[in-house]
């Protein structure tokens, strides 16, 4: 039997704080189960810049040379499941996250002859994750991690994905270590995402 796969895209650059706790929390849980992991830090990849040729929507490619953008695009097609954690920046995703999603654009959807989006990952499941300095609950009153997991929102939607769980945690500036509610927290969603 093939051993299924989860793919986590952090998008933090801190390597202790607590996106990275939380992104362990799930990997371990997922391994337990007997999962095979990767995980993707946006902050050690090199991509370039998308051109906004829009050559991808009409060739399926890419019209820049090969990097970090097409073999990450490559892990989500492969993965049955996937998880994408994210700091708040300026009430929305960090910018290496952004340029990621930008350049495989043409390999998370689809459109139709008539510009309606055609998802390509119908039938995968997703949890998505942000954290930010905002105290709780003005993290999600003043959109600032609930931001992040907006824009998350619509990448995943239209891409097809089934969105079964989302984690926001605020206050970051001071609440450096995950809580045991906050970590339970991780491993429950990561199991719902294994159903």
């Amino acid at each position: 039997m093939e051993t299924k796969s989860i793919l986590i895209i952090n998008a933090s650059p801190r390597k202790k704080g607590n996106i990275a706790q939380m992104v362990n929390e799930m990997s371990e849980e997922a391994k337990a189960c007997g999962w095979k992991v990767d995980v993707i830090e946006t902050q050690n990849l090199h991509v370039r810049p998308c051109m906004a040729c829009m050559q991808c929507r009409t060739k399926g490619l890419c019209a820049l040379p090969e990097d970090d953008a097409q073999r990450v695009l490559q892990l989500i097609q492969d993965c049955e499941a996937l998880i994408i954690a994210a700091p708040c920046y300026w009430g929305n995703i960090p910018g290496t996250l952004k340029l990621l999603f930008d350049r495989i654009v043409y390999g998370m959807m689809d459109e139709s002859d008539r510009g309606f989006p055609i998802p390509l990952h119908k039938g995968k499941r997703c949890v998505l994750v942000s954290t930010s300095t905002t105290p709780w609950p003005l993290n999600i009153l003043l959109n600032q991690s609930h931001g992040a997991i907006r824009a998350l929102k619509e990448i995943c939607r239209y891409s097809g994905f089934k969105i079964v769980a989302t984690i926001e945690k605020g206050g970051t500036r001071r609440n450096t270590t995950l809580t045991e509610r906050e970590a339970m927290k991780c491993r429950k969603a990561v199991r719902k995402l294994m159903r």
